[in-house]
């Protein structure tokens, strides 16, 4: 075995065997010559890659090992660490893409002889697209000693390249490493970086340059649609490269020119003669270690020398201080910022001198961390105009995007979320436009207002849109009450008419039983998992098939190129976790909808399984308990073990119209539960703002 052998831990092996980790757990007891483990620790252990795939074949567990599978098992594996191994893939991605004649001349060489010869036209090929090492840019040159044990990943990576292309390949290696290490990184999600992007302007024509002074993954420079030049620093030193080489993947480097810098932005500024079009910035929230003590005199303190408590004021004057004139910085902020008292001061000035435009508060679950509802805050240089602003455009988006969903991660309706806010801000920045203090026609559910800067003074100088805006659900006043209330009371009478008889009294029926992990392999159904894949369509996600909503959650545009498993009418979801014996047939509605996280889908052939029947027995309390385990922090449900009666097709389908009858009355009752709930908060609201009397 080579000495730095790519190694892999028991999920791993899992993934690629396509069992579940108690499988590997299995043979390892019961198979005296299955690879010993390598590293890791004793609860974790890790084994090497190539043993492992030696013993799986061997054992016919393994026909070939799927080239995605064992490039991503390659680079999670690395002995150096996962970012060192993207790094190295993004530079062989660079030259593959830059002269594919050179990529396999050097191949076709050993791997030893390789790793000299790599290393002398990486160093030509980065100098060519990020400038002469010593500039200061990002990405080094690994040197041959670096980038031997990178071999066997990067003639994999290539070879992925050569079918799914250099940008497409690097962002799926990515989004996995990002995927299986959430905790590591601050990610913005892509949808609201796109709407951050657009926000900005930064697809107008008079955006050339654009800059993230926190680059992080670089999400927010790649939403940046055709500026001539991307501008980055992150004080990570891995971060930074991995996000200079994806940026350079995405681009020509005819077209956009990408300089991604390391280093702590606040404290060493890598580009302080910069005048950026636009800024996009994610900064870290609640630093308290930002260099309150050493910045003191800086002069992009324009506004006020911000408390050591404010360092996200101290991100926004720093991005006001790149950018030129009239340019245009947009920043995901916490809801804290827009009101603490030791930010007071600085927030008033920024009023008064018309560099704030607006704040956008967010729903929860927009960006992590998730639970907080965050606010976008919109600035604008000021210099050319001869009068600062007179009004701050103020939204509150959290009723358009929760309110058919519930609200929460990955139950966002994206699309209004995004309506909502560049309707409001497209009407406030319009040419020729006049802010004055108005209330805004916005999305059903959303509600802005321009507020004039001099209400805005005063001694707390709050600038959060909840306390200057009504509440959106009441925003549709006693007209759309009536409209709910009209609703509620034709879903009572449904409900009404669906009432099950009274149930006959019987003793328990002993029938004979079977699994679903026994029709399964009768070939009866299919069992599929959700949560992979990638595209633009509509997700089913757990929440959905909880609240019995329509499809809510999307698939992200940029990760892991796979065919997602997609809906059919007639399939039988379950959720995985949670315990909660709910079930969803789905419908001609929802068919096509991609399958989302923590979701098994049971496709039932209707010659032989009623999915009506199914679904109804899969309800049962007892037969979910015995088919439920149990972790430290959640209850699993495995549907191999979830048990059917063995009868005939005629008589599952008179039990299947029973189980469709009661789920046509759980729907009507779930229907008035939140029509209700929505009536009666209404009415509060109402009642205390003055637009319900009490008569």
């Amino acid at each position: 075995m080579p000495e730095n052998a790519t190694e892999v831990t028991a999920a791993g092996i899992a993934r690629l065997a396509g069992v579940g980790r108690a499988a590997v757990s299995n043979w390892r007891r019961r198979h005296a010559d299955f690879p010993q483990p390598v590293g890791g620790t004793e609860t974790s252990p890790s084994f090497a890659l190539p043993e492992v795939e030696r013993w799986l074949r061997d054992q016919g567990k393994l026909a070939e090992v799927p080239l995605r599978e064992r490039v991503w098992q390659q680079l999670s594996g690395h002995p150096a660490g996962a970012v060192t191994a993207l790094v190295h893939t993004g530079c062989a991605l660079l030259l593959v893409d830059r002269s594919p004649a050179a990529w396999r001349e050097i191949t076709g060489v050993s791997d030893d002889r390789m790793a000299g010869v790599l290393s002398l036209a990486l160093n030509d090929a980065l100098a060519d697209r990020f400038g002469p090492a010593g500039t200061g840019r990002a990405v080094h040159t690994p040197d041959r000693a670096e980038l031997l044990p990178s071999v066997p990943l990067l003639r994999g990576a290539a070879e992925l390249a050569a079918e799914s292309g250099t940008r497409d390949t690097y962002d799926f290696l990515l989004g996995r490493q990002l995927d299986a290490n959430p905790r590591q990184y601050t990610l913005t999600p892509p949808g609201l970086a796109g709407l951050m992007a657009e926000l900005a302007g930064t697809g107008g024509p008079g955006v050339r340059t654009v800059l993230d002074p926190a680059a992080g993954t670089g999400a927010l420079l790649a939403a940046a649609p055709g500026p001539a030049g991307l501008y980055g620093q992150e004080s990570d030193p891995g971060l930074a490269a991995v996000t200079a080489l994806r940026l350079a993947l995405r681009t020509a480097p005819a077209d956009c020119a990408v300089d991604v810098r390391t280093g702590d932005t606040l404290r060493t500024d890598a580009f302080p003669d910069l005048t950026a079009d636009a800024v996009l910035c994610h900064p870290p929230f609640n630093e308290r270690n930002w260099g309150h003590d050493e910045l003191a005199y800086d002069p992009r303190w324009e506004y006020g020398f911000p408390a050591r408590t404010e360092s996200e004021l101290a991100w926004v004057q720093h991005a006001l201080a790149r950018l030129r004139e009239g340019g245009t910085a947009v920043l995901l902020m916490p809801p804290a910022a827009a009101s603490r008292r030791s930010g007071r001061r600085i927030r008033a000035d920024l009023l008064r001198r018309g560099a704030l435009r607006a704040v956008i508060a967010l729903p929860a679950g927009a960006a992590p961390p998730y639970g907080i509802p965050l606010h976008l805050w919109v600035l604008r240089r000021p210099g050319a105009e001869p009068h600062p602003t007179p009004a701050l455009l103020l939204v509150d988006t959290a009723e358009p995007a929760e309110q058919a969903t519930g609200g929460g991660r990955d139950r966002l309706d994206l699309t209004a979320l995004r309506h909502a806010v560049l309707d409001a801000w497209h009407a406030y920045d319009a040419p020729g436009e006049t802010p004055g203090s108005e209330q805004r026609e916005t999305a059903p559910g959303a509600a802005s207002r321009t507020v004039p800067v001099i209400e805005l003074l005063d001694d707390d100088v709050d600038l959060a849109p909840a306390r200057h805006l009504p509440s959106p659900a009441a925003t549709g006043g006693p007209a759309e009450l009536a409209g709910v209330r009209e609703r509620l009371t034709r879903t009572l009478g449904l409900a009404t008419g669906l009432t099950p008889p009274p149930p006959a009294l019987t003793t328990p029926a002993h029938r004979p039983l079977t699994t679903i992990g026994e029709l399964a392999r009768a070939g009866a159904l299919q069992l599929r998992h959700g949560g992979t894949g990638t595209g633009h369509g509509p997700v089913l996600t757990e929440h959905d098939v909880l609240a019995g909503t329509a499809p809510s959650g999307s698939l992200p545009a940029d990760q892991t190129p796979e065919e997602p498993v997609l809906v059919a009418a007639g399939d039988v979801v379950v959720p995985v976790l949670g315990g909660v014996t709910v079930v969803r047939v789905v419908d001609e509605n929802t068919a096509g909808a991609a399958l989302g996280r923590n979701l098994q889908l049971l496709r039932p052939d209707p010659d032989v399984v009623d999915p009506w029947f199914l679904a109804g027995f899969l309800r049962g309390t007892t037969n979910n308990r015995q088919a439920s385990s149990h972790a430290s922090t959640a209850t699993r449900l495995d549907a191999r073990r979830l048990q059917l009666p063995r009868l005939p097709l005629a008589e599952q389908r008179r039990y299947g119209e029973r189980f469709r009858a009661l789920a046509a009355f759980e729907d009507a009752l779930r229907l008035a539960g939140r029509l209700g709930g929505q009536l009666v908060q209404g009415l509060y609201d109402g009642l205390t703002d003055g637009t319900v009397t009490p008569e």
